[in-house]
C-alpha cells in the first residue's frame, strides 16, 4: 500500500529535515494517507538521523487529547492490532528499532494508544517500507546518491505524495521533479489550493484547486461542423 517517501539531502538543513519528518508522520496519530512515513537519508549520516529522530520522537506526548497530549489514540482496536503486527514484523525482519515499539505507551493501560515508533536501517523490500502502516511509525532508509534516493522513492506501486527537505532549493526542486507522485511537498510547504491526488495505483483524478472542478463537469463533443458554421449562441436546441 501507499508509503510516501521523504528525501533528506546531505546539506546544512539535514537535522531540521529529519526532525520535521518525524513530526510530519506523527500528526493525526499517523492516520494520514499522505504522511511521510518512508524517510531516506544519506548512509553516512544514518547515525545522526537516528539520534535526531530518537530525540524528536521521545518528546512527543501521547494520551487523552483533552489532556494536551500531542497524540491521541488510533481509530479502532482493529487498527491498533494491525499496527502492532507490523511493528512486530519490522523487528522480525531485522529493522533497527530506535524508539517506541510494541504495546501502549508507559502509563496508559487502556485505549488504542500507540507508541511513537521509529525504525532505522530499513531496506526497501521490508514489509514496514512497503505497507501503509497508518499509525505513528516512521522507517528510515539509507542511500548513497540522490539518484539512488529517487530510485528508492519511486520503487512503489503507489504515488499519492512525496516530500523533499533541504537547504539547497535548486537541488530540492531537481529531486522533486523526478519523483512520481501526485503532490510533492518541499520543505514542509502545504497549500489547499494545490491539486491533490495520486499516480499509479493511488488513483486517477484530483481534488482541491481548479483541477478539482473537472470531476463535476461533463464534456459534450459535437462532431461534424465545418469552419464558419458555428453560430455565436450555438445552434438551435443546443441547450436542450
Amino acid at each position: 500500500m501507499n508509503s510516501p517517501p521523504n528525501i533528506i539531502p546531505d546539506d546544512e538543513g539535514f537535522a531540521d529535515g529529519v526532525s520535521s519528518g518525524v513530526q510530519g508522520v506523527m500528526g493525526n496519530s499517523g492516520q494520514s494517507c499522505n504522511a511521510p512515513t518512508r524517510m531516506l537519508v544519506p548512509v553516512q549520516r544514518m547515525d545522526e538521523a537516528i539520534e535526531v529522530a530518537r530525540n524528536t520522537a521521545e518528546k512527543i506526548t501521547v494520551g487523552d487529547p483533552g489532556s494536551g497530549a500531542a497524540l491521541g489514540p488510533v481509530v479502532s482496536e482493529m487498527q491498533w492490532n494491525k499496527i502492532q503486527g507490523l511493528i512486530h514484523q519490522g523487528m522480525s525482519e531485522g529493522a533497527t528499532l530506535i524508539v517506541g515499539g510494541l504495546g501502549r505507551p508507559e502509563g496508559l493501560h487502556k485505549g488504542y494508544y500507540v507508541q511513537p515508533t521509529v525504525f532505522a536501517n530499513v531496506r526497501n523490500d521490508m514489509t514496514v517500507a512497503r505497507e501503509e502502516i497508518f499509525g505513528p511509525v516512521l522507517v528510515i532508509l539509507g542511500y548513497d546518491t540522490l539518484d539512488e534516493a529517487v530510485e528508492l522513492a519511486n520503487d512503489t506501486e503507489y504515488g499519492l505524495a512525496a516530500y523533499v527537505h533541504g537547504a539547497d532549493m535548486v537541488q530540492v526542486r531537481q529531486v522533486a521533479s523526478k519523483l512520481r507522485a501526485g503532490q510533492v511537498l518541499l520543505n514542509g510547504a502545504f497549500d489547499l489550493s494545490a491539486p491533490f491526488g495520486g499516480y499509479k495505483k493511488s488513483g486517477n483524478g484530483r481534488e482541491w484547486g481548479d483541477l478539482a472542478f473537472s470531476e463535476f463537469l461533463e464534456v459534450k463533443a459535437m462532431v461534424g461542423y465545418l469552419p464558419g458554421q458555428l453560430e455565436v449562441n450555438g445552434p438551435a436546441g443546443a441547450n436542450a
